[in-house]
């Protein structure tokens, strides 16, 4: 799984019922034809990343085929999450 392309926006939350700040990422994916996540014409992964207190956490995910634009029901696998986790904070840090 190798991520191509990105985009990073903050979410504000104008009520303060989120403590901490929230980050969305848009993560264009590659994937081998041969990983279970494969999907013709690529998938997408919507990533919310939450930090508090210096500590960044993967809050939430969404996977969805780029060319139908459908949510895909599967999950990641540990070592995923944790490659994704740490591109964000490698972004967030930059951005910072």
């Amino acid at each position: 799984m190798d991520i191509l392309a990105y985009t990073m926006e903050e979410i504000l939350d104008p009520t303060n019922i989120i403590e901490g700040q929230r980050f969305e990422f848009l993560l264009d994916i590659n994937v081998d034809e041969d990983d279970e996540l494969y999907t013709e014409g690529g998938i997408e992964i919507r990533a919310i990343v939450a930090k508090k207190d210096d500590e960044l956490a993967l809050a939430n995910y969404f996977i969805t085929a780029k060319a139908s634009g459908k949510l895909l029901d599967f999950a990641l696998e540990d070592d995923e999450e944790e490659m994704i986790l740490t591109f964000c904070k490698e972004r967030i840090a930059a951005g910072e």
